[in-house]
């Protein structure tokens, strides 16, 4: 009797299924996407309505015939890709190169457990064309950018830089935060505090701060002004002129969805967004539990919605009956508002079972592993608690013709926060901390400890960290947060981020090609733009626009403006960027340009000057000349050809040997050939390629010219 076969994405997707269903069925996987745009060139027929040329992606061949071969010994199959955008564009793909439409089915497994994938199994749906046409509207529109784009920038700038509809968006907000940064003046203002205690009882003291002087809002500038208000309040008696004791309720934040678990993680765990995405594939994926097997630990992670199945809500709600008492549950099941934007097919990002504990699973994870299930087990459990109470104690105290404040809080019910406390960015005050002040009645008079003022300037708003970033860009609506991983990760590999201290600081590369794309693609650089488009993609998959229309409409603009970026656009190759630094040579400024090995200070004389320089950025972001050391002469080690002595240098591809009898002799060995006793040699007098003493070498000099959509 023939069996049915199950596609998935991953082996251990499949490894994990396959325990589930038994002899009857087949599982394998396409290891992601089989069919794809071709690397080497754009693949979009543009005056054919867009139709993407579409190719076997050359690594995954042998999995495709696998699939072939697997598909013509099933009666059924049964296309378990991941449930999203991207997952039926993999199964469309596999029905059509296939030809398997009339025994094909769709099955979206939200969660990788047996009673999950059993119902899936046996309630198949049909596959989704809005759906797929939504993620090949996405990616030819990421395409046309990304490939078009792209090799201006190299013409313009230098060769292996990328551009990309979300991913430069992404940049223009840290360049713009930068320039707020350094644009900012900050401004001198004063706080005056009063150190204060009562005059019996509990002596502790404690600290107001002044609001009110003569009937007006305190706004003082300058250290003269502070004095003189010190001086006028220092002789009069405080007073307790108000109490004012109310409840303050928390209430439970939401269970994770993909950007609050990208957020989350950053700040509590500081993981980058990239790894806190392949540690919960994993844990969606499944994982080996011993004797019980793989095991799904996760639902799926690429979600915006924070929908929780009854089931989910039945179970964690007795296990907060059982371990915490009927005290931390509320009467009934916590619920949240989904926004308006937001992909309701999939639940919240959740244990598939809440009774596998973090400590439970600990044997079988890896520390970080166990780290982020523990983050989103916790969070879970604390989204379907009673919220915290605090007792808020609010004390105003008058002295002369100013008005001190001072507020206390103190936690009454622990509620959630006995499970789960969220993360705080460094800037951010933590409202919860809780502040003891001494029981206090209206009209009694304090003593006056000290009384000083404090000066302080206004701060610019802070970098954004990656998981700020992420915020920023959930917020405005850009990009989806199933791509910031991938954003995130590019904008740092082509070098127009680096991170300082945990924040995202743009290059001087990532500020001349924001500035160059803003003035090339204003449209594609613009937020409310990038928005919208969010937003009309998704109305692609809700079948109320047509893929192609919309391609159009955006390719009638763009096309102009990639006309006019390739004849009009400043090409910094040949201007490179303007410094204060003088050539040591002749005098004039020196430029920054961009060469195989990154960037370099040339003389604006160029050709007429040739003096180059390297450079680095010193603590403030200034230049600063990198000297050239005197080379090492190593007296231990001795040219095999003509005996002098040999001197360490450093080249293209890092430090090497070379003859301290050179130009007469150019020998040259590979540096770390000799630290660990090899004999490679290299005679330069033929360009490194023909005559070679010791062990044979080849080389080969590999070069990309693939553009990188994001």
């Amino acid at each position: 009797m023939p069996k049915s076969l199950v596609i998935v994405e991953s082996p251990a997707k499949a490894r994990t299924i396959k325990k589930y269903l038994g002899k009857d069925f087949d599982v394998e996987a396409s290891a992601g996407h089989l069919i794809d745009l071709p690397d080497n060139r754009l693949g979009v027929d543009i005056e054919k309505d867009f139709k993407p040329q579409y190719v076997v992606i050359k690594e995954k061949k042998k999995f495709l015939d696998q699939l072939e071969k697997a598909v013509r010994k099933s009666e059924k199959v049964y296309l378990a890709s991941d449930p999203d955008r991207e997952g039926e564009a993999i199964a469309w793909h596999i029905v059509e190169r296939l030809k398997i439409r009339d025994k094909a089915y769709r099955v979206l497994i939200h969660e990788i457990t047996e009673k999950a994938v059993l119902e899936a199994i046996r309630n198949p749906t049909t596959l989704s064309r809005d759906r797929f046409e939504a993620q090949q509207a996405r990616r030819i529109l990421d395409r046309l950018v990304g490939y078009q784009v792209s090799p201006i920038l190299w013409k313009k700038v230098k060769r292996g830089l990328s551009a990309g509809r979300v991913q430069s968006v992404a940049l223009r907000l840290i360049v713009d935060r930068e320039r707020e940064i350094e644009g900012f003046k900050p401004e001198e203002y004063w706080t005056i505090e009063a150190e204060l205690k009562k005059l019996l009882g509990d002596s502790t003291p404690f600290v107001a701060t002044l609001i009110r002087f003569k009937d007006k809002k305190v706004d003082i500038k300058s250290e003269e002004e502070a004095r003189g208000v010190v001086e006028a309040l220092r002789g009069e008696k405080y007073r307790v002129a108000l109490v004012e004791r109310k409840e303050r309720l928390r209430n439970a934040p939401p269970p994770f969805i993909t950007s609050t678990l990208q957020q989350e993680a950053s700040r509590k765990l500081r993981f980058p967004v990239k790894k806190t995405m392949s540690i919960a594939q994993k844990l969606y994926e499944g994982v080996d539990l011993g004797d019980e097997g793989p095991v799904g630990l996760i639902t799926y992670m690429r979600t915006d919605s924070v929908r929780v199945s009854e089931h989910a809500v039945g179970e964690v709600r007795e296990y907060i009956r059982n371990t915490y008492g009927l005290e931390f549950l509320p009467e009934q099941p916590n619920t949240f508002k989904v926004k308006k934007t937001a992909q309701d097919a999939h639940e919240a990002i959740r244990p598939t079972s809440i009774l596998r504990t973090p400590e439970s699973v600990k044997p079988f994870l890896t520390e970080d592993e166990y780290e982020l299930y523990r983050l989103i087990w916790q969070r879970f459990i604390s989204s379907q608690m009673n919220p915290a109470v605090y007792d808020q104690t609010t004390v105003e105290i008058e002295a002369g013709e100013g008005v001190f404040r001072v507020t206390g809080s103190l936690i009454k019910f622990p509620g959630f926060t006995l499970v789960y406390r969220e993360g705080k960015e460094e800037e951010e005050e933590d409202k919860d901390e809780e502040k003891r002040l001494p029981e206090l009645v209206e009209g009694e008079e304090l003593m006056l400890v000290g009384l000083e003022g404090k000066q302080h300037f206004t701060q610019p708003p802070p970098r954004y960290t990656e998981s700020s970033l992420v915020k920023e860009l959930e917020e405005k609506g850009v990009g989806r947060p199933s791509t910031y991983a991938t954003i995130l990760s590019t904008i740092q590999e082509r070098e127009y981020v680096i991170k300082e201290k945990n924040r995202l600081k743009p290059t001087i590369l990532g500020r001349v090609v924001t500035d160059l794309l803003v003035e090339g693609f204003p449209e594609i650089m613009d937020v409310q733009f990038t928005a919208e488009m969010e937003e009309k993609l998704d109305k692609v998959e809700e079948g109320s626009i047509n893929w192609v229309q919309l391609l159009k409409e955006f390719y009638k603009e763009f096309s102009k403006r990639l006309k006019n970026a390739e004849s009009s656009m400043r090409s910094l190759k040949r201007e490179g960027v303007p410094t204060d630094v003088r050539c040591d040579q002749c005098g004039a400024y020196m430029i920054i340009k961009w060469g195989r090995r990154g960037e370099f200070l040339s003389c604006s004389r160029y050709p007429d000057c040739k003096n180059a320089k390297q450079f680095e950025y010193s603590g403030n972001g200034e230049i600063r000349i990198k000297e050239r050391s005197e080379p090492q002469i190593r007296h231990d080690i001795r040219c095999d050809l003509c005996g002098e002595p040999m001197v360490v240098r450093s080249g293209k591809y890092g430090k090497f040997l070379g003859c301290s009898g050179y130009p007469a002799c150019k020998n040259v060995k590979r540096f770390q050939d000799v630290e660990k006793g090899g004999d490679s040699v290299v005679n330069l007098e033929d360009g490194g390629k023909g005559k070679k003493q010791g062990k044979r070498k080849s080389f080969k000099k590999v070069s990309s010219s693939k553009a990188i959509e994001a």
